[in-house]
């Protein structure tokens, strides 16, 4: 039997940044050095590995067993969703109906960022709040990809307008474990979270299009940034403190679609039709006026993503389907794991949970046989295209299983725990960095669940030792914690993996991470805020 310490040098800061070492190897590793994402995971398990056993005296037998089930963890459900999810996309492609797809989103507007924005924030939202795991980053990118923009940006782009809806992702599932680990009410922390998670959705977009387009784009496309933002952040208010907070981001996603559009009708962006942006393809038809598509092959070409909207309401919304699922999934303590925390309980990474049936990508797989007879795609051509999936996958597969090794060693022998508990006793500066210890822990895990269940009850804890609000130290850490998404290894992989970039991760990290920590200091401002005279009114309760 394993037990975690929290401060084995016996100087928690020491401790500390021992703890955080691997995670620094690995972005050292993609970011500047440039290695290949598989190879910098390696490097930095290895340095996790050697940390745990060495400053940790977690059995190496423990070690072995822990990376292994991070690794099981990255094969399924994260794998499976992107292999089927790139399974989908070659179908269209296969039956000649992407294209539809992009001269749909063209006629919107014939500016690729507005699409880009329409697409990777508002619908990729609406995709988010039925399944999280990275799926709206493999699909939206694909789309982004077929609409004319350059594989690294539309993996960037993807990558990072998924920050916005993450914290209500999945019908609220990160809101859920954060309840759970802090025992605050759900609903008192959905709103909590929906008052900070809307001021700081207004600025993802202009974000987006700094990715995009830098300067030129924010200068020239910041009204329809202003109105997605907006409509988006009123979205998430509204409907996480007064309705319920488990349909926040289809809600979000749907008005901000609605703001857009309304933008449009009276405004285009500045030289749409005269000039391009650099490195930044134009999408199809913009020198002319649309076309309108035919209306059996237009739905045809989008009825994978309205079975794919159906199918995760199903299994992810109470009711008979959702518990069907339920009861076939499974959950049991991964073979040879025999630890608990500091405080004597089971870790929550030490249990595995199979849900084979409800995974997104079991629903993703049996949209993709719906869509095989829909798009009238011959099952030889079908199977052919899953293999090619595949083949475009596995070395993007590779990198996730080495990186939830990572993070399940990391987590498991108290390396994660050691960081919180560093920060928790920074006194009353914690206001100030709450939101960097969720940033730090979906960087780790690529989930704010896991996070929200990592750290939420050291939030709380800490919170009230500093005379900081409970609850708004919960909330920070999801809130905080989305940021992270962009910085995720296995988020960075599977935006690669479906724009074709495998090994490239480091190059999207490079474009995204500086935005993302704009963005997350942004938080940390408001966090202390709250936790202050000036916007205490914000917390829920006061």
């Amino acid at each position: 039997m394993y037990r975690q310490v929290t401060d084995p040098l016996g100087h928690l800061g020491l401790t500390a940044l021992l703890a955080a070492t691997p995670l620094l190897v690995l972005l050292v590793l993609l970011g500047v050095v440039r290695m290949a994402s598989h190879r910098a995971a390696l490097w930095s398990l290895a340095s996790a590995v050697a940390i745990a056993l060495t400053v940790y005296r977690m059995p190496f037998g423990q070690i072995a067993d822990g990376a292994v089930e991070g690794a099981a963890f990255g094969l399924f459900p994260i794998v499976w969703i992107i292999l089927n999810a790139v399974w989908i996309n070659k179908l269209q492609r296969a039956s000649g109906h992407f294209d539809l797809i992009g001269r749909t989103f063209t006629s919107l507007s014939p500016d690729p960022r507005v699409q880009a924005l329409v697409i990777a924030y508002c619908f990729g939202a609406m995709i988010e709040s039925l399944s999280g795991f990275g799926t709206p980053i493999a699909i939206t990118s694909i789309i982004l990809l077929g609409l004319g923009l350059t594989p690294l940006r539309a993996a960037a782009v993807a990558a990072f307008a998924n920050t916005a809806p993450a914290a209500f992702g999945s019908v609220g599932n990160p809101i859920q474990a954060l309840a759970k680990a802090t025992g605050y009410s759900e609903h008192a922390l959905g709103a909590m979270v929906g008052r900070q998670s809307s001021v700081i959705a207004v600025l993802v977009p202009f974000f987006l299009l700094l990715i995009l387009d830098g300067r030129r784009g924010l200068r020239e496309v910041w009204p329809a940034a202003l109105a997605a933002g907006v409509g988006f952040g009123a979205g998430q208010y509204v409907c996480a403190n007064f309705f319920a907070y488990q349909l926040t981001d289809v809600l979000a996603g749907i008005v901000s679609v609605l703001a857009v559009v309304a933008l449009l009708r009276f405004w285009q962006p500045e030289g749409t039709r005269t000039t391009r942006a650099p490195d930044l393809e134009p999408a199809p038809a913009t020198d002319t006026e649309p076309r309108r598509a035919p209306r059996l092959p237009l739905l045809q070409a989008f009825a994978p993503y309205a079975l794919l909207i159906i199918a995760f309401a199903l299994v992810s919304v109470d009711g008979p389907a959702a518990r069907f699922v339920a009861a076939r999934g499974a959950s049991f303590p991964w073979p040879g794991l025999h630890l608990r925390t500091a405080d004597g309980t089971v870790p929550k990474a030490a249990v595995y949970d199979l849900n084979w049936l409800g995974s997104g990508g079991t629903v993703l797989l049996i949209v993709g046989l719906l869509s095989v007879l829909i798009l009238r795609v011959r099952p030889g051509r079908a199977l052919r295209a899953y293999r090619e999936a595949g083949s475009q996958i596995r070395w993007a597969a590779l990198s996730i299983g080495c990186v939830l090794a990572l993070s399940y060693v990391m987590n498991l022998s108290g390396m994660a725990v050691s960081l919180g508990a560093w920060l928790a006793g920074t006194g009353g500066v914690f206001a100030l960095l709450s939101g960097f210890l969720g940033w730090f822990g979906v960087a780790l895990t690529g989930s704010d669940t896991s996070s929200n269940a990592l750290f939420g009850a050291m939030q709380v804890a800490a919170a009230h030792r500093v005379g900081m609000d409970g609850l708004l130290a919960a909330a920070t850490n999801s809130t905080g914690g989305v940021q992270g998404k962009a910085e995720a290894m296995q988020n960075l992989a599977i935006a690669s993996s479906a724009v074709g970039l495998t090994g490239r991760e480091g190059e999207i990290l490079r474009k995204v991470i500086g935005w993302s920590l704009c963005v997350l200091a942004a938080l940390c401002l408001l966090a202390w805020l709250e936790s202050t005279p000036v916007l205490d009114w914000m917390v829920v309760g006061r």
